[in-house]
């Protein structure tokens, strides 16, 4: 029983880990698809910083700098 409890911990722990290494987007960052920039550009609605990522792909990572 105890394995099966450290077992669980463990797989919890790996699946956290895994779900959240690509990402860093927080709360505060909106992206907006902004056709009038660019077929791929996203505009934050919260701080207003531009990305483009490239046709296809979203925006992962938070530009506002506080």
């Amino acid at each position: 029983m105890p394995l099966l409890l450290l077992l669980l911990g463990v797989s919890v722990f790996v699946y956290g880990w895994l779900a959240r290494r690509n990402s860093t987007l927080t709360r505060a960052c909106r992206w907006r698809l902004d056709r009038r920039l660019g077929p791929s550009s996203y505009k934050c609605a919260a701080c207003g910083a531009l990305c483009d990522p490239g046709v296809g792909k979203l925006p992962r990572q938070c530009l506002r700098v506080t």
